[in-house]
């Protein structure tokens, strides 16, 4: 860890209300909340935006946490893997179904749709040139998904994405219940 987490008994009136919403939700404060109490409005952004993605719109959540899984272990953030594998075992989605996410496996996996395959050639494209988008891609994405399902996974891919980049800038760790989880997406650390 690269700075400290703010603790409860340390945190503003502000900093516990985010800390609140996101211990309700997910059952534990997690370290990666604990590093916003340092900037308590940027936690309460934080905290909204991942209350949006984490649940059914456009995309439904199931789909939404296969291209999180995607981004975060293309950006090899081992902390951002480990708790999308949960939270995707929680959701219904096979160990097998993860699995196949290793890779380019997905894109010859019976367990992916075609649609899903898009998206997550979305996912890594994004991830490598976002400027580079092929015409045969959104052909594609088009075949499969409404725009509002496209921009609402292009924002997904794109948070966490970031959010990868700013935990592990950050040294965020794992929490101790995570000790060890080995995870099914190899990440190089």
């Amino acid at each position: 860890m690269t700075v400290s987490y703010v603790e409860r008994d340390q945190a503003n009136t502000e900093t516990l209300a985010f800390y609140d919403r996101s211990e309700e939700r997910f059952q534990a404060l997690l370290n990666i909340f604990k590093v916003f109490g340092h900037q308590s409005e940027y936690g309460t952004a934080f905290t909204d935006t991942i209350m949006a993605i984490l649940k059914d719109s456009a995309l439904d959540w199931k789909t939404k946490e296969l291209l999180i899984l995607k981004a975060t272990q293309n950006n090899e953030c081992q902390y951002c893997v480990v708790q999308h594998e949960r939270v995707s075992n929680m959701l219904g989605i096979s160990d097998e179904k993860i699995a196949d996410l290793e890779g380019e496996k997905y894109k010859t996996s019976e367990l992916y749709t075609e649609g899903e395959r898009a998206l997550l050639d979305f996912t890594v494209q994004i991830g490598k040139d976002a400027n580079r988008v092929s015409k045969g891609l959104w052909d594609r994405l088009h075949e499969h998904w409404t725009d509002a399902q496209i921009v609402d996974a292009a924002f997904v891919i794109t948070t966490y994405i970031a959010v990868s980049k700013f935990g592990d800038a950050l040294g965020v760790e794992l929490e101790p219940m995570f000790d060890g989880v080995d995870p099914i997406l190899k990440v190089a650390h």
